[in-house]
């Protein structure tokens, strides 16, 4: 059996590689067309014209149900470790809410363009990044609670180094993306997709890109972390009759059938 095969581990391999192909492709389609620079542009610019946006919308909205299945599997595994521990209990509820609204905020970013809907793409934004680094710090909090008698100490540091690297990622971003659309710089940068060195704010620009795809790229580390636990879980999803037929009849006692969520031979 490979290690993909072992109870849930393909659904964060499945998430990191699909969304990691969502910006590749994406950020190609860009370049070769000379819609954005090949240096570093904005993640949301490779999604931002046609036909690229096309591509860009449709993995990330797939990359987000991803997601959703994924922080809902982590939820569950927490829960079932963890019965009696109101503290981990609570704060597992909330970074499902947390990771839940990450993934609304995603579907924003793919489907409203920053160049179209400014608002819009920039709130779906700050709800990808912002409440999915709440989420991991939820998660993070949540790996040091359960050890060491749920797991090792090793994989509490290790998302502890992705919640700070995402913390300064994050704080560079916001930094420099706040001075950068201040209206020091011009009014255009909005819609602005080339840009050159001489260019003003070139530097805060190359700085807030950078950040952010640093910002993406520990969000995917983080997510990798769960492929050995999610080896340890599966799903199993009841069907309950209350009858034989589907006629408006007396509800008569049957059997129910108890199935995996996914089939082994998937």
């Amino acid at each position: 059996m490979w290690w993909f095969q072992q109870g849930l581990s393909f659904l964060p391999s499945a998430l990191v590689i699909w969304t990691a192909a969502a910006f590749i492709f994406s950020y190609i389609t860009a370049i070769t067309l000379h819609h954005v620079d090949p240096a570093l542009p904005y993640i949301s610019d490779t999604g931002t014209v046609a036909p690229e946006k096309c591509l860009f919308g449709a993995m990330l909205n797939f990359a987000a149900v991803l997601c959703v299945a994924t922080i809902y599997v982590r939820y569950k595994q927490v829960h079932a470790l963890s019965p009696e521990g109101k503290c981990v209990l609570r704060l597992n509820k909330a970074g499902l809410v947390l990771g839940l609204l990450s993934c609304f905020g995603l579907s924003l970013v793919a489907n409203f363009q920053k160049t179209t809907f400014f608002t819009v793409h920039i709130c779906g934004a700050v709800l990808t990044f912002g409440m999915g680094s709440l989420y991991m710090f939820a998660q993070t909090v949540l790996s040091y609670q359960m050890q060491p008698k749920i797991h090792g100490k090793q994989i509490f540091w290790i998302r502890l180094l992705l919640v700070i690297w995402c913390a300064v990622s994050a704080f560079s971003m916001l930094t420099c993306s706040s001075l950068l659309y201040s209206g020091s710089f011009g009014t255009d940068i909005v819609q602005k997709l080339h840009w050159n060195p001489g260019d003003k704010g070139y530097v805060l620009h190359m700085i807030t890109t950078a950040a952010e795809w640093s910002m993406s790229f520990s969000f995917f580390g983080f997510f990798l972390t769960y492929v050995r636990d999610f080896q340890k879980i599966s799903l199993r999803v009841e069907t309950s009759l209350h009858g034989l037929t589907l006629y408006d009849t007396a509800p008569c006692p049957i059997n129910n059938e108890r199935t995996h969520l996914l089939s082994r031979e998937f």
